[in-house]
């Protein structure tokens, strides 16, 4: 399996997890990767979300040892080799290192996380109707019968889970107690974030708590355990982070992956911190 390095930021996400509908740069090297950010860096005029910045030069940027935070309750989490590969990778790069903590993160991360994206699953998937958007059929019945039938027929079980989900967390005598209530507790993640931050240039932890597993291992994992296997990348996404996964070793064969997550608008600690662990194979 050949490793791949991804860069994750305000411009793009990509990771071994979910995105909040956001697109991605991935490629065989830091550098690869860097290009692909670079070109989809910048203020998108019909883009009411995109922040007016003007593009960032991030594909000439060179290596650069920087003060890592070590987020220890996601290191704790993972699986043994995991945590000795990341952990060798960055005795390795001989960068100093200060232990921060992310105890809210790693407690909530995952629930709220889940919470927002169900919730905007929900709403931005609802215009594949069959009508304009989504597989088309015969049309046949009231609009109710044929809208249930495009859907039921049309999206895996995935996708209605986080349907029906988003629909129950965004219901008005719901809506308060979970989407509201996550959407207050992510203002609390990111400003725990921002208090790690202010210690280190980036945070680093593991990119999943285990190597990739074989489909009958993945067969035998129920939709929570799905989710968890997330923990290490959904606070980053949530807290809206530019964030890099970077191969450092190999454990059962399968690569194991550092993340390397740096403050809002750092895109340029992320790429070089990356590329110096790059630079150590």
């Amino acid at each position: 399996m050949t490793p791949t390095y991804g860069l994750v930021s305000r411009y793009g996400l990509i990771d071994y997890a979910n995105s909040l509908d956001k697109i991605g740069s991935i490629g065989k090297t830091v550098g690869d990767a860097a290009l692909l950010l670079e070109a989809i860096s910048g203020h998108d005029m019909n883009d009411s979300t995109s922040l007016n910045q003007p593009s960032s030069n991030l594909s000439g940027l060179q290596p650069e040892k920087m003060k890592i935070g070590i987020v220890k309750e996601l290191f704790s989490a993972c699986e043994a080799p995991v945590q000795k590969a990341c952990m060798d990778a960055i005795d390795k790069s001989e960068m100093e290192t200060v232990e921060v903590s992310l105890p809210l993160n790693a407690k909530y991360g995952i629930a709220a996380y889940y919470l927002i994206s169900t919730t905007e699953a929900s709403t931005n998937l609802a215009k594949l109707c069959g009508m304009r958007y989504g597989l088309h059929d015969r049309l046949e019945g009231n609009f109710n019968e044929y809208f249930s039938k495009v859907r039921s027929e049309g999206f895996g079980k995935e996708a209605k889970r986080r349907i029906l989900l988003g629909t129950f967390a965004r219901m008005s005598g719901f809506r308060e107690a979970y989407y509201l209530k996550a959407m207050r507790v992510r203002t609390l993640l990111i400003k725990e974030f921002k208090q790690a931050l202010s210690k280190a240039d980036v945070l680093a932890n593991p990119t999943m708590p285990m190597v990739a597993p074989t489909f009958e291992e993945i067969e035998e994992l129920s939709p929570l355990e799905h989710y968890a296997m997330d923990l290490c990348t959904v606070p980053a996404n949530l807290a809206g982070l530019p964030h890099s996964s970077t191969p450092v070793g190999i454990h059962e064969k399968m690569p194991v992956g550092l993340m390397l997550t740096a403050d809002h608008l750092q895109e340029a600690k992320m790429v070089q911190a990356s590329l110096a662990l790059e630079g150590l194979k």
